[in-house]
């Protein structure tokens, strides 16, 4: 008991040095080529905060435990939505760039319902390599428009950081490197230690990756997406979320049932509804009440509907 406590301190503590760090990079980043932080959001941050869920959902894949592989995923993407941006967009209300309201933001409703499609796959409930590999190729492709995007100065969004940074290019990549390194490992520790919590307790597989290991391993996006709002980083903060998202479903359920097929419970229907429904409220903010943004009041709602998400987890026992 007492290991598994230290565990999870020194998890949290690596979690929160290690975005603060990694915030500071890739703004420094961002700055020195002209890149609009949105773009650094939705891709090195965005991968470097889902490395747990990386971690988790590929370990727990290849080991056969395909509640907690994909329970991971949903469960982490919920609490991006609910919870982070509930929280990020109180502290300071969210302004949607063009380039998020008419692509990223349909794309991650269509990577969403593209996996629970794959889920239960016409009654087969299992994803399968071959589909692996589909959610990878896809993966590729949002890599690669990214990149095409920051070279061509981001057409969507002209507005980019200016270079008031002196710190080295060099510097500013280490702290890239350790900020991930340190999130990776941090998570790691939060997740080995709140399971071990977990298990003395006896609960159900899939409820400890809905809400413990999936609370968990969403701690860097958390940290890091607040640090960057508290900075006036708010689009770096909506890019690692949406970035997250994406990459969540392509790359780690992509890379898992590559290695192992993923089984499906169907009891995961209502969880994949949820996560639906909420990615696209949240795509249509943009476009209802005040204009381009999700305002306090938006916050306010999404953090309800989480809290009345985990109520629910608790008092059900799935």
């Amino acid at each position: 008991m007492i290991v598994d406590l230290m565990l999870l301190i020194l998890g949290f503590a690596l979690l929160i040095k290690g975005s603060d760090i990694l915030v500071d990079g890739a703004s420094n980043v961002a700055q020195k080529f002209n890149i609009p932080t949105i773009i650094i959001g939705l891709t090195i941050v965005a991968i470097g905060t889902s490395m747990p869920e990386l971690m988790v959902s590929v370990t727990s894949a290849v080991e056969g435990h395909s509640d907690i592989s994909l329970g991971n995923i949903i469960g982490s993407n919920i609490s991006n939505l609910f919870l982070i941006l509930g929280l990020c967009s109180i502290i300071k209300p969210l302004i949607f760039k063009r380039q998020t309201r008419v692509i990223e933001n349909p794309f991650t409703i269509f990577v969403t319902v593209l996996l629970f499609l794959l889920c239960i796959n016409g009654g087969n409930n299992t994803i399968t390599k071959i589909e692996g590999v589909i959610l990878l190729t896809i993966c590729v492709i949002f890599i690669i428009y990214n990149i095409i995007m920051a070279k061509k100065g981001n057409e969507f969004d002209k507005e980019i950081l200016l270079d008031e940074s002196n710190e080295s290019m060099l510097k500013a990549t280490i702290k890239i490197i350790l900020g991930i390194v340190a999130l990776k490992f941090g998570g790691d520790f939060v997740v080995n230690g709140a399971s071990s919590l977990a298990g003395r307790i006896g609960i159900t597989e899939k409820m400890i990756s809905l809400t413990i290991v999936a609370f968990s391993t969403s701690l860097p996006e958390l940290i890091t997406s607040i640090t960057a709002t508290r900075k006036g980083q708010v689009d770096m903060a909506i890019g690692n979320i949406v970035g997250s998202q994406i990459f969540n479903i392509l790359l780690i359920i992509g890379v898992s049932s590559v290695l192992h097929p993923i089984t499906y419970s169907p009891s995961y229907n209502i969880d994949f509804i949820v996560l639906i429904i909420g990615t696209i409220l949240f795509a249509l903010f943009p476009y209802i009440g005040k204009k381009d943004e999700m305002t306090r009041k938006n916050g306010i709602i999404f953090l309800i509907i989480y809290i009345i998400y985990m109520i629910n987890m608790v008092i059900t026992k799935v």
